[in-house]
């Protein structure tokens, strides 16, 4: 496994290997990496010849009282975790790299940023959309991989990436989930013992929306008011928001079977906020 800290050795090292006719899989994270971004490795081997890791902490994503801070860095673990899990090449830059003096030029997301997360955390989005969109210039990828669990984040950078004309592949893979099945998170890390097993009533609620909707049930109101009344069960999650939402364009709708329909929520446990999703199937009359 090959490792880059700076931009020009990393081109020169893509470059060859595009000369060979090689195709590039990318997968971007923040590190402390776990079996949900593993399952996202496995995807770009099997989809291209050399899979890329970008490892970096973001701070334009977050809020000046959110925890870039405290966010997981374990970067000796993490390159042993691509090492063994068959990564080419590992792209750790430092923050002076990405947003060197001067730096002053971003990407500004559309309608799709607006509500949910962009509603909740106000910048976020952009500075995802930057670093994304820096990320995907650097490594020049064939296809760049991303979970389902950031569902509004995959949809937003599927925007962005068809808006820009970027000639990359935008692959969204499913949410891989514990065996309790709470969505995998580098923020699970924060969880004390009890809230860990409180964060399981948001996949439990979920589930149960999604079991009444296949039951017949098409308000949206009432799927909702499920997830909110399993989760007021927990006393340990405050349920933040619990929207659902055309999966393409994430605006809210009045009939669940008008279209594909996603359920978005985002709590906190504890101190640690979380988010995840389902995805409901149009059904057929």
């Amino acid at each position: 496994m090959r490792t880059f800290q700076q931009i020009a050795p990393l081109r020169t090292y893509l470059r060859g290997i595009r000369q060979e006719g090689k195709t590039i899989g990318f997968v971007p994270t923040m590190g402390a990496l776990h079996a949900g971004h593993m399952s996202l490795v496995k995807r770009a081997a099997q989809d291209c010849d050399l899979v890329v890791v970008s490892i970096f902490v973001n701070p334009t994503q977050f809020g000046p009282t959110e925890d870039f801070t405290s966010y997981p860095r374990v970067l000796q673990q993490d390159l042993q975790v691509a090492s063994n899990s068959g990564v080419d090449a590992v792209y750790t830059p430092a923050v002076e790299d990405i947003y060197p003096d001067g730096f002053q030029t971003t990407v500004t997301p559309g309608a799709l940023a607006q509500r949910l997360e962009g509603q909740h955390r106000p910048g976020h989005f952009a500075g995802v959309c930057t670093v994304v969109a820096k990320l995907l210039n650097i490594v020049q990828p064939d296809r760049a991989f991303f979970g389902q669990k950031d569902f509004q984040q995959a949809r937003i950078i599927e925007q962005m990436v068809h808006d820009l004309n970027f000639p990359y592949e935008v692959v969204v893979a499913p949410t891989v989930r514990a065996d309790d099945g709470l969505a995998l998170s580098s923020r699970n890390a924060y969880l004390s013992q009890e809230e860990r097993l409180a964060a399981t009533a948001l996949n439990e609620a979920l589930n149960e929306a999604a079991r009444a909707h296949l039951a017949g049930e098409k308000s949206p109101q009432a799927l909702s008011e499920i997830v909110r009344e399993r989760c007021l069960k927990e006393p340990l999650v405050s349920l933040e928001y619990c929207e659902i939402a055309n999966n393409i364009s994430l605006e809210p709708i009045e009939d669940v079977d008008s279209c594909n329909a996603v359920i978005l929520v985002a709590a906190r446990v504890g101190k640690t906020r979380l988010i995840d999703n389902i995805v409901l199937p149009t059904r057929l009359s």
